[in-house]
Formats: structure tokens, sequence, C-alpha cells
């Protein structure tokens, strides 16, 4: 059942991201972020359909030698995806990303995401995601090269600077501008903060008002009372929505709905969140097969099954099963227990 509308006026409106020489529409900007191991086909549908306005791709290499791996290949984007298709790219070398771009474009790609607020040590030791906000003059080569390769909109994701001391995010969304993309989305951490700490919301309503660009604000929306205080704080164009969603992509529905000032559904029951599971889980199994889908539907599981209530040794039993039948049939019975 819906409840009482929030005490608020904010709402999104459409925002139009111009390329090179294409335009892109996102009809609502609320989005779901690109990250690794989470924002997969399954997931991203799963999210568009609750009401989320622009889904990324989780984040692809753009290193030669990686681009025709297994992994990179069950990333590629397809005709079929939600559209606007978006698509985000990891690099340090300005002709790497372009060819990657190039390369995502062509697999039908309409707006390329470029990643510099990754904080994992694996990525940020090799001088890519957001250990690149040290390096303006290294960004600025990235993002020219990426926005001369394609015709299509390129936009940024960063974080408010390397750390405490340099939250250099308005100099970066200069730099960006001036480079062509088409829109910012910024996470409200520095990259020494990683996950730590709270999102800040100032830098990001600085870079808001000093830019003409459009920006989505991300960090630390969890909440419809959060999604109204992040755009009130910041000003921004959007909303980005990460962890928040894991295991709970009706937040989207949620979202969309106080935003576009309607009745705010309730959180599901149990048995309702087992719906949601086994509409993903057969994704996953058709998306990656036996093997790698019984270990990812592992790793949702563990989001989903916190909401549960299942005691906690009877819900990590699902780890333990070895094939998709048997994940499914043990799935059946629980979801007889809640009914």
């Amino acid at each position: 059942m819906p409840t009482s509308k929030p005490d608020s006026g904010a709402h999104l409106r459409p925002i139009e991201l111009v390329g090179r020489d294409e335009r892109v529409r996102i009809d609502f900007p609320l989005a779901l972020a690109p990250m690794a191991g989470i924002s997969d086909r399954p997931f991203r549908q799963l999210c568009h359909d609750q009401g989320a306005g622009l889904v990324i791709n989780e984040m692809v290499s753009s290193k030669p030698e990686l681009r025709n791996t297994r992994k990179s290949e069950q990333r590629r984007l397809r005709p079929d995806d939600p559209e606007p298709r978006a698509v985000q790219l990891l690099g340090n070398d300005p002709d790497d990303l372009a060819q990657a771009a190039r390369q995502a474009y062509a697999d039908g790609a309409q707006i390329i995401d470029i990643n510099l607020g990754c904080p994992a040590k694996k990525v940020c030791r090799k001088a890519a995601g957001s250990a690149l906000m040290a390096e303006p003059d290294t960004v600025a080569r990235l993002l020219e090269a990426t926005v001369e390769a394609v015709p299509c909109p390129v936009t940024l994701k960063m974080r408010t600077g390397p750390d405490d001391s340099q939250r250099n995010a308005p100099e970066i969304a200069h730099i960006a501008e001036n480079a062509g993309i088409a829109m910012l989305s910024i996470h409200g951490r520095t990259r020494a903060q990683k996950y730590t700490g709270s999102a800040e919301y100032d830098t990001i309503a600085q870079v808001v008002a000093e830019r003409g660009i459009p920006v989505l604000a991300n960090g630390d929306i969890d909440s419809v009372p959060d999604a109204f205080h992040v755009l009130s704080a910041t000003g921004a164009a959007g909303l980005m929505i990460g962890r928040a969603a894991f295991g709970r992509p009706w937040l989207f529905a949620q979202l969309r709905a106080a935003l576009e000032n309607r009745g705010v559904p309730e959180e599901p029951a149990p048995t309702e969140i087992m719906s949601f599971v086994r509409a993903q889980f057969e994704k996953i199994y058709s998306h990656y097969g036996n093997v790698m889908g019984v270990r990812i539907a592992r790793k949702h599981w563990g989001w989903y099954s916190s909401r549960l209530p299942i005691e906690e040794g009877m819900r990590k039993e699902f780890n333990r099963l070895e094939t998709i039948e048997s994940q499914r049939h043990w799935l059946d019975r629980r979801e007889a227990d809640l009914t």
C-alpha cells in the first residue's frame, strides 16, 4: 500500500546530453551507478523495470589485451539492453580509451562513461579510476581523446578529489566541460575515503553552481528523505544510486514515485522479495550459465536474504549449493516456508 506523499515539491526533469554529433535524452535522471560485478545485464534490467531512468553497464577495461576476454564479452552491450544504452570504460591511455569507445559505440552504446571514481586498490595502483583525479593534465588528454572518438555523448563519473586536502572535483569538472563531456556524476567521497565515513555534498554543489552541464549526485542515498536532502543540498539535475540498491532494486520504484509526487510503495513483504530474487536469478542463470550463474546468485542472495525472516544458518546453506537446479529447489522450499 502507498504511504503518504513526501513533504517536498522537488522533482527531476528530463535532461538532454549533447555529444559531438548526437544527442541523447534521459527522461528521468535517476540512475543506477556502474558497479563492477553488480550492474550486469540482469540487475540493470531489474532496476530499469523498477524505475531507473539510466542504467550504466559495469566498467570495461580499455586495455586491448583485456578487450576480448570472456568477462569483457559478457559485459558487452546488446541491442535489447535498456535505452539509453550506456557503458563505462576504465583506462589511462588516450589511444586505448578512444579505441574502446569506438568499439562500444559499434556495439550499440548511446552514452560512453569514463571511470574516475573507482577507489579499488587493483585499479588505482595501475593509475586508473579515482587515482587519475590527482593528474588533471592526464585527465584532459583522456577525455579529449574519447570525445573525439565517438559521435555520441561522453560522460564522466568521479569523486570529490584524491583526499580531504585536495577536493579538486571543481577543477576536474572544468576540464571535463572544456573537453566536451556531456554530464558529470559525482560521488560525495574522496578516493582516500573509499566507502568509509559520510558523503559530503558541498563540493558537488560547487560543481553544479559553476558548470553548465548536468550533474548527478551520488553517495549515501538510501531512502526517499535522503534523495530529497541530496537534491536540496546540491541542486543536482539528478541522482545516481549505487550500493543502496544491493538486494533492494525496489528502491528505484520508491524514489521515482516520491520524485514524481506519487504515493511511495512500502517495503515489499518477504514473499514479494522472493519474487525479486527468483526473477533476477533466472536472468543470472541464463546470462552466465551454470558455474558462474551459481556464484553470482550467491552474492546477490547475501544481500536479499538479510531482509528476509530466515535464520542465518539456513541462509548460508544456499552458498553450499553447486548447481542451478539445487538452488532453484532450495529457493522453492524457502518460498513455501514464507507463505
